[in-house]
């Protein structure tokens, strides 16, 4: 008989591991309101440079190289007015980004897929990615039954957000439970400590 490859085991990155959150069901959304002077609106095609910007100023990890946006939503590019927004101040100057992308199969399912997150850190901590992923989500379930997102492990904040948005570890993810626990010992979170304890009876 012969001998079964070794399974891959996952590797970290600068942003260290990649990992994958799903959300079974778009009900019960949390509803978060923008904060005063703030609005969100739909991104247009032709401000994929204003999109890279935001995302560039936004990642403290990875290097964002000038042809993302078309590599990320090339493909269809008609969806782009629909599915990616632009949190806005009052002047209408962008100041963070967001998109209810889709995936049409993820182990046989349709997903509707949260998509670059991204708030410029002057910005952060007032409650906007709240307020994008809250209305991000609302638009997906028009189209949705459910979510998922891919990410990274040393993003501690965004994975709480996550979690609070209802969303959970994709456990299926080859190396996952590992990759889980390491997040576990930093970020203690209720819905985090129930997914892990769920998947350790079932082993």
């Amino acid at each position: 008989m012969a001998q079964q490859p070794e399974p891959v085991q996952p590797k970290p990155g600068p942003a260290g591991y990649a990992i994958k959150m799903i959300r079974p069901h778009l009900r019960d959304i949390p509803h978060v309101p923008f904060p005063d002077g703030f609005q969100i609106r739909t991104l247009r095609v032709e401000e994929g440079d204003l999109w890279t910007d935001i995302v560039r100023d936004a990642e403290p990890y990875l290097t964002i190289a000038d042809d993302l946006f078309e590599r990320e939503f090339g493909d269809d590019l008609p969806a782009v007015p629909q599915r990616c927004f632009l949190i806005v101040d009052e002047r209408d100057a962008g100041v963070g980004t967001i998109s209810a992308w889709y995936v049409r199969d993820y182990r046989g399912q349709a997903y509707g897929l949260v998509h670059w997150v991204a708030i410029r850190p002057a910005y952060q901590g007032i409650g906007l990615g709240k307020a994008g992923l809250s209305f991000a989500l609302a638009r997906m379930a028009e189209w949705h039954e459910r979510a998922m997102l891919s990410t990274h492990s040393k993003r501690l904040p965004a994975l709480r957000m996550y979690l609070n948005f209802g969303f959970l570890p994709d456990l299926e993810q080859e190396g996952a439970a590992a990759m889980w626990e390491g997040v576990r010992e930093q970020l203690h979170h209720p819905s985090l400590e129930w997914a892990l304890g769920a998947r350790g009876k079932e082993a």
